[in-house]
């Protein structure tokens, strides 16, 4: 039941925020170069989102051992992965409760199990890598993807930072504001480095929302397979009764 709760809730809060985001800003998402079998790259992503995200960011309904899905031994979860005590049985969960999160941040930070099955994969891609300075929010950040998140660029030291002009196009009765984002400088990372850090992010945050989608469609593979077989067979068996009548 409390699996069930957290995923409407995100799934409620989640519609909330895409429609404000979309009302006044024309938004263009770019395509996640993700893909879904790619052990080393779901590995980078884990490792991005355990050192990063999970910061405060809980991943609710993943349990630690679920990693061994994307080819990590238990040893290399707990070595790698696990830094405050946890257990490799534990689910992916902050230390900080709720209340203390709506103390310290005005509203707890969504729980990102399902987050990108929630958004999608390229609403990710691009929202990370969209981010601008912006002195007039609390956090000195916004967001193309997201205008006036109250998350903070948390890896800006990595991609750097950028500046953003607003761009006006006037037609009749209406008009259309775009936001350019400068090119990001000072970060420790190239663009294309960056982006590839946030491919890996997001493939695993695809993964983690469906963990056994691969096995699933290969299952379902199978089974189309082993349909058509019978279908066939149906077939001749029909054709050798019915053969003399005809």
């Amino acid at each position: 039941m409390k699996s069930v709760i957290t995923v409407l809730a995100t799934l409620a809060t989640s519609f909330t925020i895409s429609m404000s985001a979309h009302a006044n800003v024309d938004v263009q998402l770019d395509h996640a170069p993700i893909n879904p079998t790619d052990a080393a790259s779901l590995q980078a992503g884990a490792r991005t989102f355990v050192n990063n995200c999970l910061n405060c960011h809980s991943a609710g309904l993943v349990r630690y051992n679920q990693l061994k899905g994307i080819g990590l031994t238990e040893a290399q979860i707990k070595e790698n992965l696990l830094f405050t005590g946890q257990k490799v049985g534990d689910m992916m969960t902050v230390s900080a409760s709720p209340r203390d999160q709506r103390e310290w941040f005005g509203n707890a930070p969504p729980d990102l199990s399902v987050e990108a099955r929630v958004r999608g994969v390229d609403w990710l891609y691009t929202y990370m890598r969209r981010f601008y300075r912006d002195p007039s929010t609390a956090t000195g950040w916004n967001n193309t993807v997201f205008p006036n998140v109250a998350m903070p660029h948390v890896l800006w030291s990595l991609q750097g930072m950028s500046e953003a002009r607003v761009e006006v196009e006037k037609g009749e009765g209406h008009e259309r504001k775009t936001i350019v984002i400068e090119a990001p400088t000072g970060g420790s990372m190239t663009t294309a480095q960056y982006d590839r850090t946030i491919a890996d992010l997001v493939n695993f945050m695809g993964w983690m929302a469906e963990p056994h989608a691969i096995e699933r469609r290969n299952l379902g593979f199978l089974v189309l397979i082993a349909l058509s077989i019978l279908i066939l067979l149906t077939y001749l068996l029909k054709a050798a009764y019915w053969k003399d009548i005809h």
